[in-house]
């Protein structure tokens, strides 16, 4: 039974992949921050077969801890301060937390003699303005601290992969979405505001850049992409994403159409939502993923919305 260690496992990509490991008949263990108040709700359908330890990336002690206990075959570094909207609120915390959390776990691992295999999150983030569709060759332009943050964090996989022959991979994800997802990102408030608009629960739904084309997929079909990267024989780095881009705005007028609603009536744009620095259009180009992984999504953009907004009901 191989033993994998989930860094940020309460979050919606961790529990997603906490389950398709657990179903692979992984012993999985999970790193979470203690906190007065545990948000463990995403990942409590998986207790008592998910083992849990509490650490941190901003501590060395915490970190080096776990990996001698749970002594993993395979750790998922999914940890992150991962709103891009906040990150301009708290750049320094995000620097440190999602840019050098990722050296301080990579650098315990060295220091304790450790060479699992080893996957690291990046994000579509860290291509920032650069022209879609953006694949492994495209040049990183991020335009937000998070986006920084990131690229450093996959330069330090790239440079212990080369320096340490570590296993280690890098999966660049675009945008990937599920009824997890966090109450702060764009496509969950939409849904969740579309059906207590519904309901006669909220009147207005206030948005930002309506423009905004993203890559959105189902963060179910990505954890799989994770797992697959860990299973070859050489460590590489992977976009992972639908090939397919849609704007907020098109987000927006098919959760509200599913509920036999015209979003126009309710969707006010604020221009104080805006970044300082926008992201105006991520699309990713999967080819190599589906080439050499044998991955491909499940799932597309209408099944994706209708899901939310099915969940939110």
């Amino acid at each position: 039974m191989p033993t994998a260690l989930i860094l940020g496992c309460s979050g919606q990509d961790g529990s997603y992949l906490a389950e398709l490991l657990l179903g692979k008949w992984y012993e999985v263990h999970g790193l979470v921050r203690r906190s007065s108040t545990p948000n463990l709700s995403r990942i409590e359908h998986l207790t008592p077969d998910l083992k849990l330890h509490f650490g941190d990336l901003g501590d060395t002690s915490s970190l080096s801890s776990v990996l001698e206990k749970v002594k993993p075959d395979e750790v998922y570094n999914l940890a992150a301060m991962s709103d891009v909207r906040v990150s301009y609120d708290v750049p320094e915390y995000t620097a440190d937390i999602t840019g050098t959390g990722t050296i301080r776990l990579l650098e315990t691992l060295r220091a304790l003699g450790m060479n699992p295999r080893y996957y690291q999150a990046s994000s579509s983030e860290m291509f920032g303005s650069s022209p879609p569709p953006q694949n492994e060759d495209t040049l990183f332009h991020p335009r937000s601290p998070y986006g920084c943050a990131k690229v450093f964090s996959y330069h330090a996989t790239v440079n212990y992969r080369e320096s340490y022959r570590m296993h280690a991979s890098n999966g660049i994800l675009f945008n990937h979405e599920s009824s997890r997802r966090g109450e702060n990102f764009v496509t969950r408030k939409i849904a969740k505001a579309a059906v207590r608009i519904k309901k006669g629960l909220q009147e207005k739904l206030i948005l930002g850049n309506l423009d905004a084309k993203r890559d959105w997929g189902f963060a179910g079909d990505f954890v799989e992409a994770m797992w697959l990267m860990l299973q070859q024989p050489q460590p590489d780095d992977y976009v992972i994403a639908t090939g397919e881009a849609h704007s907020v705005r098109e987000f927006a007028d098919k959760a509200f159409r599913f509920l036999g609603l015209d979003w126009t009536d309710y969707v006010i744009q604020d221009p104080k939502l805006f970044r300082p620095a926008e992201v105006d259009f991520l699309l990713g180009d999967p080819s190599k993923a589906k080439r050499v992984l044998g991955w491909q999504p499940k799932h597309d953009f209408d099944w994706l919305v209708e899901t939310m907004v099915k969940a939110e009901l």
